[in-house]
């Protein structure tokens, strides 16, 4: 355990006059900084993964007793998932805008982008949300003060991607319609918000869903899946097995490639994924089917790793990896399209419920009337779900087809 500094008086803080840096007790990390002409406070502490060196000001301006609560401070904050340092950059932005009566577009997408910190599912969405206005919007609009733009400039960046890069576009057009939200929340401009869709851009626009183009995730049929599932045991890779896995879950990859051996209960024969992993940002409960539990249980386990799938450096394995095994077997389908195949099984195959079947993709209810009702998760049912799909794959290869009759799922 580190050693505890003893807590110095404001007295003991006068007397300090050689250069060093000292730790003044009472908050961990709190030190004040002896230069030849000067006196500061500084909050040595972990902010996420890094170390910083946070200013609290000079002394004797900055007492002792204030920098201690200012210490206390910015730990709350850190605690909260708050970066004081940015918060501190965020907010005198703000303040000279505000000053100045203006802001550009790309100070308040700054701004606005900061303070959604917390919506974000994770750092990738976080940065596609910046980097889509820095890529089609600070070059056009970024430099005009928030309070000049309407319907015409924002037309200037959406036309030229709205007919080629339709879901691009959309999602571009709604976080311009998020940072003039809060610009006019701040008071930095007046009025309707000219990148609204209903009302407004929906008269002048085509509808997304009128020319977006579908793409789907190439899939394996169904009726095959025996074949593959049977050479793929025969490879002996890590992405091998968390392929395999992926299979018999139908679960997303980024689900599956960030696996915990804590999430497992073996015991109970259950997988929590946790929200944060979750397209629908809602734990999810996966049943674990012998077929599942034998093949966790024939995993090797890395002391310096605590994912089932570990990559190279002890990280969660890498999305590619998956991708190229496919490619290697030369079969005609990506991870996620496995996902297909178990679904189109479950129509063709099985008897089983519709919404029992979407439940094990962890699909949301579409109705939210719907939603608002039911509560349950349907695992037991899912769990005969699992154990058929399970069956199926592993089935002999003379067996055919044939529909499952499963009328415990209905009770």
């Amino acid at each position: 355990m580190p050693k505890k500094a003893q807590e110095l008086s404001a007295l003991e803080i006068k007397e300090i006059t050689k250069e060093g840096r000292y730790a003044v007790g009472s908050v961990a990390g709190l030190l004040l900084v002896v230069k030849e002409n000067s006196r500061s406070w500084i909050l040595r502490t972990m902010v996420g993964k890094k170390r910083r060196n946070i200013g609290l000001g000079p002394y004797p301006e900055v007492k002792l007793a204030q920098a201690r609560k200012k210490a206390n401070e910015m730990k709350e904050q850190i605690e909260n998932g708050i970066d004081p340092v940015e918060q501190r950059k965020s907010n005198r932005a703000a303040l000279i805008a505000s000053q100045d009566g203006k802001i550009t577009f790309i100070k308040a997408a700054r701004i606005c982008h900061e303070k959604k910190q917390t919506e974000f599912k994770n750092v990738k969405h976080s940065k596609q949300w910046i980097s889509s206005l820095e890529k089609y919007v600070f070059p056009i609009i970024g430099r005009m003060s928030v309070d000049e733009i309407d319907v015409p400039y924002i037309l200037q960046v959406l036309e030229p991607i709205w007919q080629e890069k339709t879901e691009t576009a959309t999602r571009v057009r709604q976080r311009i319609e998020a940072v003039l939200s809060w610009a006019t929340a701040s008071e930095y401009r007046e009025g309707d918000n000219p990148a609204k869709w209903q009302g407004n851009l929906d008269a002048i626009l085509p509808k997304p869903n009128k020319i977006r183009k579908v793409k789907h995730h190439a899939a394996l049929s169904y009726k095959e899946i025996n074949s593959f599932i049977t050479e793929l045991k025969k490879q002996k890779s890590i992405a091998a097995r968390c392929l395999e896995f992926l299979i018999y879950t139908a679960c997303r990859s980024g689900e599956i490639r960030g696996a915990t051996w804590e999430e497992f209960d073996f015991e109970n024969k259950i997988w929590t994924i946790p929200e944060e992993r979750m397209k629908a940002g809602k734990p999810h409960r996966v049943p674990l089917t012998d077929d599942m539990i034998q093949l966790l249980n024939n995993l090797p386990r890395f002391e310096d790793s605590a994912f089932l799938f570990p990559g190279a450096r002890g990280g969660p394995l890498s999305d590619m990896a998956l991708s190229m095994l496919c490619r290697r077997m030369n079969v005609e389908a990506v991870p996620h399209g496995f996902r297909s195949t178990f679904r189109d099984w479950a129509a063709e195959c099985t008897n089983f419920p519709r919404e029992v079947c979407e439940q094990a993709l962890a699909h949301t209810i579409p109705s939210a009337v719907e939603a608002a009702y039911r509560r349950g998760d349907l695992f037991n049912k899912r769990t005969k779900l699992m154990e058929a799909w399970a069956s199926f794959i592993n089935r002999k290869p003379e067996e055919s087809a044939k529909v499952i009759q499963i009328r415990e799922a209905a009770k």
